[in-house]
């Protein structure tokens, strides 16, 4: 037996991401994200998800960049942290930011994958506006490469959202 529900997302698991932002030290801010996706190989290509009263949603809207930091179990209270807490009342940056080489927005040092992203296009959905964006650059944490030069990322603990909760 199946009952029927009102129109909803129901794709769960997501990944749980922190997009990093912001062109200089002091506008610097971290926004969990969990809609978001891939969107092409070629180019590569992602989508974030932001509502518009979110702190970060201007800073993404006039730099137009951004950095998807994968996250693993380590940084599971961080990510939490920075989807409860707004940039507009804490710094979330408390460690060193790494610094990006194809944009000026930081990436996470901690996370084992940084994605710096280019905005290409905005588009209003709703309750939230779509970033397209071409990634430009990838970094890789090397203590998840082997000695042939293979990534084992999944090695690496990462984190999925579903429901208000995360997992492995």
């Amino acid at each position: 037996m199946k009952q029927d529900w009102k129109p909803g997302t129901m794709i769960y698991p997501l990944p749980a991401l922190l997009v990093s932002c912001g062109s200089t030290e002091e506008e610097y801010n971290i926004i969990t994200v969990a809609w978001a996706g891939t969107v092409c190989s070629s180019p590569a290509m992602v989508s974030i998800s932001v509502r518009k009263e979110r702190y970060s949603y201007d800073i993404l809207k006039e730099t137009g960049e951004f950095v998807i930091n994968l996250i693993t179990r380590d940084l599971t209270y961080a990510t939490d942290f920075c989807g409860v807490r707004s940039g507009r009342d804490v710094d979330k940056f408390a460690q060193m930011p790494l610094p990006s080489r194809y944009i000026s927005a930081p990436g996470i040092a901690e996370s084992p994958v940084n994605l710096e992203c280019k905005v290409t296009q905005v588009i209003p959905l709703g309750s939230h506006d779509m970033f397209l964006a071409e990634v430009l650059g990838v970094t890789v944490d090397e203590k998840y490469m082997d000695e042939n030069g293979k990534f084992h990322l999944n090695d690496a603990g990462l984190v999925a959202y579903s429901h208000g909760e995360y997992f492995e």
